[in-house]
């Protein structure tokens, strides 16, 4: 069965669905601050600016009951079904997370997955996963939060490839019930990174009645909030849950509009006229953490790349054209003309320096004669020098595709920039269509799993490869990765991958990227988890 699943009964194809969801990796990646503020950031002060976890947060306050919570997100999540949307921060994830909760919570501090809306969650070997429902959760239509239910809307999820769906599918060997309050996922190899699944998309437990009808979706969870109005490019309303399983919410409203950019949605705190604003763009980012306001920070790995299309055909596919378009690029050249400053994380590196996962592999070096050099033995060989390069066509995109071209083309390339009009427009032709030689992205690798984001990336048969790049090496080494329980476990192999991406060149990375989710002093009792998502259901406004 297809299942209809758009707030306003739009259908969606499976294959679609991916695609959309990639859209938010494209709109986050080269964009530079429309932040026209005079508080400028300490000197000195990104080590400590891009940093993950709460920051100038004090909740010593007694909880108050009551008022609405208004918050500026980023992007427009136009669903809440999750097999539709993208069950992250930066396109409304939060919100899915008020109406149905998660099954496992992903405490920042700690770096370590705990139980929520699932009483506990058991392995031996990573392989075989037990969870135990809490008993007397009920969805909002009265409906029990039993195993049978849990079962199904993973199912449902799977079916209808969501947001790192594949990643489970891949794994999966089967999903039992041995009774109503007991699922038994059984995976064909060790995955300590499903418990981080059960964090987000995947752990956000619909209700069997949501999908009940195939014409039309209704957003019914156990969470702790409940769907009241949604005005498409306006605002999404949620009512408190009265009856949430861990007690009613202080909130009596949540309120989720999309101001256009960083500055709009930093304006919009100033005046008072939200109280949590999602902030993105490095500069404004750097600004809002060194005037110490309060809110949780997030920071990526290959925020900003630009992928190479390895595919036969493209002159990506020689690796030589690769490796001379890595040595020509500057990350701080193009990451400091974006921004119009010294702003920003650019790096080649996988990880930024305060990741956990970050390795002590060297960044490749700009080294003009030896990319004039390849691309010379490239030429000799056949290839013309012409190469495409996609993306936006708003005047920071512009200004990147400029500096980019300037770089490539100094060390023999001839480039043809192709602005796309739309960021739809954008996502199809580089993920669907692979119509391009270089395509400005971005993939947000966080330390909560770095596997899933590089899987998905470069995976020989991952459907959201982007490259086409296709290595047994990468593939046996991603595999590796999977198994690793922690960093310190993980950070050789990634270690090996890291050195196998500057030698095959699947992308150039230009930037690792902080997200900051900021908030009024009046605002005590957000709570992070995976993704770069929060919590309301403890929420509370100093009135």
């Amino acid at each position: 069965m297809k299942v209809r699943s758009h707030i306003n009964g739009q259908r969606r194809s499976a294959r679609h669905r991916w695609v959309v969801l990639l859209a938010v990796t494209v709109l986050a990646a080269g964009c530079a601050s429309d932040d026209s503020s005079s508080s400028q950031p300490e000197p000195g002060a990104k080590e400590a600016i891009y940093v993950s976890g709460l920051v100038n947060v004090s909740d010593d306050g007694q909880p108050e009951d009551g008022g609405t919570l208004t918050v500026a997100e980023s992007g427009e999540p136009t669903s809440l079904d999750p097999t539709v949307t993208y069950a992250n921060a930066a396109v409304g994830g939060s919100a899915l997370a008020a109406v149905y909760d998660t099954l496992m919570t992903y405490d920042v501090e700690t770096g370590s997955v705990e139980p929520r809306m699932a009483e506990s969650l058991e392995t031996d070997d990573h392989k075989t996963w037990t969870i135990t429902l809490r008993d007397g959760v009920t969805f909002t239509d009265g409906t029990s939060v039993d195993a049978d239910a849990v079962l199904a809307s993973f199912q449902r999820y799977l079916d209808e490839k969501a947001y790192q769906a594949a990643l489970v599918s891949g794994l999966l060997k089967s999903m039992t019930a041995p009774d109503d309050r007991t699922v038994v996922v059984s995976l064909n190899s060790p995955w300590p990174g499903l418990a981080n699944q059960l964090a987000g998309g995947l752990g956000m437990i619909v209700a069997p009645a949501s999908y009940a009808d195939p014409e039309k979706f209704e957003p019914i969870g156990a969470g702790p909030f409940t769907y009241q109005r949604y005005s498409p490019s306006e605002e999404l309303l949620l009512t408190a849950n009265k009856d949430y399983w861990n007690g009613a919410p202080h909130l009596e409203q949540l309120r989720m509009m999309w101001p256009g950019t960083d500055a709009a949605r930093r304006d919009s705190l100033d005046n008072g006229d939200v109280d949590v604003a999602f902030l993105r763009e490095a500069k404004t980012v750097e600004a809002a953490r060194t005037a110490g306001r309060p809110g949780f920070m997030s920071t990526y790995g290959l925020g900003t790349l630009l992928w190479v299309n390895n595919r036969e055909g493209r002159p990506g596919a020689d690796v030589r054209v690769r490796q001379a378009m890595n040595l020509a690029i500057d990350p701080k050249v193009y990451v400091g003309r974006l921004n119009q400053g010294d702003y920003g994380l650019p790096t080649k590196a996988l990880l930024p320096d305060s990741s956990a996962w970050k390795t002590d592999v060297e960044q490749v070096e700009v080294d003009l004669d030896a990319a004039k050099k390849l691309v010379e033995a490239a030429k000799a060989d056949g290839f013309d020098g012409k190469i495409s390069l996609v993306g936006g066509n708003d005047p920071v995109a512009t200004a990147g595709a400029v500096t980019l071209t300037g770089m490539l083309e100094q060390v023999g390339f001839t480039v043809e920039y192709k602005a796309q009009r739309t960021i739809s427009e954008q996502v199809k032709t580089i993920y669907a269509d692979h119509a391009f030689d270089l395509a400005v992205a971005g993939n947000n690798m966080s330390d909560e799993d770095p596997y899933a984001r590089l899987s998905g990336a470069l995976s020989s048969n991952a459907p959201t490869n982007p490259s086409g790049f296709a290595n047994a090496t990468m593939d046996e080494l991603l595999a590796e990765l999977r198994e690793a329980a922690s960093p310190e476990e993980g950070k050789p192999v990634l270690a090996k991958i890291e050195k196998l991406w500057q030698e095959e060149v699947p992308g150039i990375p230009l930037a690792a990227t902080g997200i900051f989710l900021t908030w009024s002093e009046d605002v005590h009792g957000i709570v992070p988890t995976a993704e770069g998502l929060v919590h309301y259901d403890q929420a509370w406004l100093a009135q």
